[in-house]
């Protein structure tokens, strides 16, 4: 009879901290160690953070990823830790070709007792690992305690065969995988189903790491989990969260024993938590403390507004008003209330006077005269952004970038587009959902997300409401010229997004989409749209992707609308 406790280190890594990385691998460890832990496993290239890109190629940065990694094992040994099990992530170097390598040490007793190297280098969606990396070639087992633990890191357990083929035959008792799989609405269900197959392959359970928070453009969601040999949960940490989960393994057990199994959020509290990670991140390891952005008492800019305050609070953000003479008084009215519901800052910069003065020397007329004040209003963001040292939001949603619906340097300038990969139906969703969660108790700041594991409930807001009724409610109009609705330009958003789902993510063509009952007018307008607006996608800020297939990482649409397929 053999027993160990396996402690699941769900963490956020920032790309190139070596430092700081090690540390909270110190701290983690020695977490684990107070549980009584034998055994801890992180997420995919802990050290180094991930996804490492073309930092990997550095040789100079390599030698110090490994120098960390034996400085942690000493480190762990000192402080009394040498006789844990510590599996970590770093990356590596092939010595036949001198190309890294996506690696997986152990480190115990005081050095590097054993490493692994990963075998199936994923080139497609938002990964390029096959151009950086040499593949792995060998299995790697390692003894605790008289428990045998076989190892796999993320794609490798994603493609039949490999290193989880040949284990299944060298009866291992548990299979210990590190990932650091992107968050995608619905993918949790995936992987899941993904570590069942792979546990009855192997007859063992499978322990599944998975990296939590924002790098770039990519949001890791954690949701760590263990299943047992015959698919059975056993237990899960939960999302958007640092976590240190625990399973407990008996040799002699027919069934493991079941632990801590974290509740699934609802899937609006799902993206939108998603989306406030991917900011909070992209703000904190750019070192920013605050953001701006231009309130038009739009959703889009209420929603962009209200993820920034629970991202960074609302004293953090500058909403600025940039009236024009098409304004509407009641949209005014929201915008104001929007600051005030989260104790945002709220300055009023009207446009009319500098509109003016440019017209006097430019004399403009149609498009390029409501574009201008778009590229006004831009340049008053960045002015703040400069001024105030805090980052300049975009507030853009995909359905309008999708269809080229934004103004080159005016609306589309920014550091950061938090809403970019949401469509238009999908904002309004999860601005019912910010105001029921907030008329439930969730305050601002009260998400339960990297930084608030305690699961503060955040600052009420007035009336315990965030974003007006009527922002949600009213016609959206981008208001640059007298009784402008976008669907003077646009189809209905409920059917342009029907279409833009089937034409985006599941790759539809004209004949396609025809033939899915849409009409002609429409699917040919949206084509047209969409096909020539590339150049204007090409061109916009990150943001968080959310989606299968987001604009910018992962979709190259045709630049002009010859191409009809």
């Amino acid at each position: 009879m053999a027993q160990i406790r396996i402690a699941l280190a769900q963490i956020d890594t920032c790309v190139g901290d070596l430092e700081g990385n090690a540390e909270k691998t110190l701290e983690y460890a020695h977490r684990a160690a107070k549980q009584h832990a034998q055994v801890v496993v992180f997420p995919e290239m802990t050290l180094t953070g991930y996804p490492i890109e073309d930092l990997a190629l550095r040789r100079t940065f390599r030698k110090a990823a490994w120098d960390k990694a034996n400085w942690l094992a000493t480190e762990l040994e000192a402080d009394g830790l040498g006789d844990v099990y510590v599996v970590v992530g770093t990356v590596g170097t092939d010595h036949a070709s001198d190309k890294p390598r996506n690696r997986l040490v152990v480190l115990h007793d005081g050095v590097v007792w054993a490493g692994y190297d990963k075998h199936f280098l994923p080139n497609y969606g938002v990964f390029d690992e096959f151009r950086i990396f040499s593949p792995g070639d060998h299995s790697t087992i390692v003894e605790v305690d008289g428990v045998r633990l076989g190892f796999a890191i993320c794609e490798d357990i994603w493609q039949d065969g490999g290193p989880v083929a040949e284990l299944a035959g060298r009866g291992i008792d548990v299979l210990v995988t590190m990932n650091g799989s992107p968050y995608e609405e619905g993918k949790t269900h995936t992987r899941f189903d993904l570590a069942v197959r792979r546990a009855k392959e192997v007859s063992a359970p499978v322990v599944y790491v998975n990296q939590v928070g924002g790098q770039d453009d990519l949001v890791f969601d954690g949701g760590s989990f263990t299943v047992d040999a015959d698919g059975t949960l056993l237990q899960r940490s939960p999302m958007f969260v640092e976590d240190l989960g625990l399973f407990d393994f008996d040799t002699d057990a027919e069934r493991q024993t079941t632990g801590g199994i974290a509740p699934a959020p609802d899937k609006d509290e799902e993206v939108y938590t998603a989306c406030v990670l991917g900011l909070k991140d992209y703000m904190r390891k750019n070192h920013f403390s605050g953001v701006c952005l231009g309130l038009s008492g739009g959703i889009d800019s209420a929603l962009v507004a209200a993820m920034a305050a629970d991202a960074c609070g609302g004293a953090n953000v500058w909403g600025i008003s940039m009236p024009s003479m098409y304004s509407s008084d009641g949209s005014k009215d929201d915008a104001a209330d929007l600051a005030a519901n989260i104790g945002a800052h709220y300055d009023i910069q009207p446009i009319e006077p500098l509109f003016v003065a440019y017209q006097n020397q430019l004399h403009l007329e149609g498009v390029a005269a409501e574009n201008l004040q778009a590229r006004i209003r831009g340049v008053i963001v960045m002015a703040y952004s400069n001024s105030k040292g805090v980052l300049a939001l975009a507030t853009g949603n995909k359905s309008e970038l999708a269809c080229g619906y934004s103004t080159i340097y005016g609306d589309a300038v920014g550091g950061y587009a938090p809403i970019k990969d949401l469509l238009k139906t999908r904002v309004w969703e999860l601005a019912r959902w910010r105001n029921e969660a907030c008329a439930h108790g969730m305050g601002i700041g009260g998400l339960h997300i990297v930084g608030n594991e305690a699961g503060e409930h955040g600052k009420p807001a007035p009336n315990d409401i965030i974003i007006p009724v009527n922002s949600i409610t009213k016609a959206p109009s981008a208001e640059l010229r007298p009784g402008q609705k976008d669907s003077d330009s646009l189809p209905e958003y409920a059917l342009l997004d029907q279409v833009l789902v089937a034409y985006i993510e599941h790759a539809h063509g004209r004949a396609d989409l025809l033939a899915d009952g849409f009409d002609e007018k429409t699917v040919d307008t949206v084509m047209r749209l969409v096909d020539r607006a590339e150049w204007k996608r090409r061109q916009y800020p990150l943001g968080p992707k959310v989606t299968a297939l987001a604009f910018g990482r992962d979709r190259r649409l045709p630049v002009t609308s010859a191409f009809r397929e």
